[in-house]
Order: structure tokens, then C-alpha cells, then sequence
């Protein structure tokens, strides 16, 4: 399903209620403890999209493992967070990277092939023997 149509706010308070299980009081608790953030039409009706869905099934899924509201705002406060400083460093990684390639070119039009490369030799020593003096 595409981005768009996940984000698409269509369904009313009491079909989302009905396809995740729950009251639509529920709903309505979510929203005011802010774990739910519907669109709301021009007359103010509550509209849930497929992403609305989808993080409802998961506030589901904290609450049945034990957590309560306040846990699981703070825990998806965390995800959230965590999936920014993700992104955060997948940029940074790709900004050194890029970084990196332009420093690697640079070295390569400054180096010099080596059977160009003026070779500085050493004289010989001369040994001088004892007895020729």
C-alpha cells in the first residue's frame, strides 16, 4: 500500500473503533492521553487513517504486555525518537562517505606516478682502506 493511501484519514471513529477491537471510548482515551492524533474534518469529526490503525495495534500490543498509557506514551515517545536519531545518522553515515570519496579523489589528481617521480639516490660511500693514504 502506498504512503499516500496509509496516511489517508477515511475511516469514523466507530469503524476504527470496530476493525482494532475496541470501544470507541477507547479511542477517544488515546486521543485525550495523546497516543492518537486523528484528522478532524471541517465540522470536527474524528477521521483514523490505515497509519492511525497501525499504531493503535501496536498501543494495543504494549498495554496487553503489561504497560500502562503513561508506559506506552513514553515508550512510543522513545521509538519515535530512536527512529529520528536513525535517520539522523543514515545521513550523517552517508554525508562522511561522500566526505571521504571527494578526499580520495582529490588525492588521486595530487598524486604523481611513480615512474614520473624524480628518484633521489644516495652517493656511494667510498671506503678508503688504511694502508692506501
Amino acid at each position: 500500500m502506498n504512503d499516500d493511501r496509509r496516511t489517508r484519514a477515511v475511516y469514523v471513529i466507530s469503524v476504527a473503533a470496530e476493525l482494532a477491537g475496541v470501544h470507541p471510548q477507547t479511542l477517544r482515551i488515546y486521543e485525550r492521553k495523546g497516543l492518537l492524533d486523528p484528522s478532524r474534518t471541517s465540522g470536527g469529526s474524528r477521521r483514523f487513517s490505515e497509519q492511525d490503525l497501525d499504531r493503535l495495534r501496536h498501543i494495543q500490543s504494549l498495554t496487553n504486555g503489561g504497560l500502562n498509557l503513561e508506559g506506552v506514551r513514553r515508550v512510543m515517545e522513545l521509538e519515535d525518537e530512536v527512529a529520528r536519531l536513525r535517520d539522523e545518522l543514515a545521513a550523517t553515515r552517508a554525508e562522511a562517505r561522500e566526505a571521504v570519496a571527494v578526499t580520495h579523489r582529490q588525492y588521486r589528481r595530487d598524486l604523481v606516478p611513480l615512474n614520473q617521480f624524480p628518484v633521489a639516490t644516495r652517493p656511494q660511500r667510498r671506503h678508503v682502506q688504511e694502508g692506501s693514504r
